[in-house]
């Protein structure tokens, strides 16, 4: 990549295209945060250099300052990118212990494609 922190979401989720275009118009700085899709090549290239517990994952990817997260610490941490009163937001999810985000996450990540209809092509904004 380019120096950008990157995110990594399913290009197939109509919620991970929700969640990238609620950051993106959110965003304080877009220099500092790429979105690609987990099936694009780029993404892919990156995936392949992770640990292997991290590739296997299928989930959400944030890699932020050399720092790989995934599910929920993935997710919360797109907070940090956003104006000031949605990173006010960030302390106070980051306290749930971690086990109950990633049991939360999970639920959500089962049933996204039955709540959120997929995209017919993937809008990630790649730039």
């Amino acid at each position: 990549m380019d120096g950008r922190d990157l995110l990594i979401l399913d290009g197939d989720c109509g919620l991970c295209h929700r969640l990238a275009n609620f950051v993106d118009r959110r965003i304080v700085d877009r220099r500092t945060l790429a979105f690609r899709a987990s099936d694009s090549e780029d993404a892919q290239l990156v995936i392949t250099k992770l640990p292997a517990s991290l590739r296997e994952a299928d989930t959400v990817y944030l890699i932020r300052n050399g720092k790989t997260y995934i599910r929920s610490s993935a997710a919360i941490r797109c907070l940090k990118y956003m104006r000031l009163h949605w990173r006010v937001i960030y302390p106070l999810v980051w306290i749930i212990p971690l086990p109950l985000r990633d049991f939360a996450y999970g639920i959500v990540a089962k049933y996204r494609h039955m709540i959120f209809r997929r995209p017919e092509i993937c809008t990630f904004r790649i730039d």
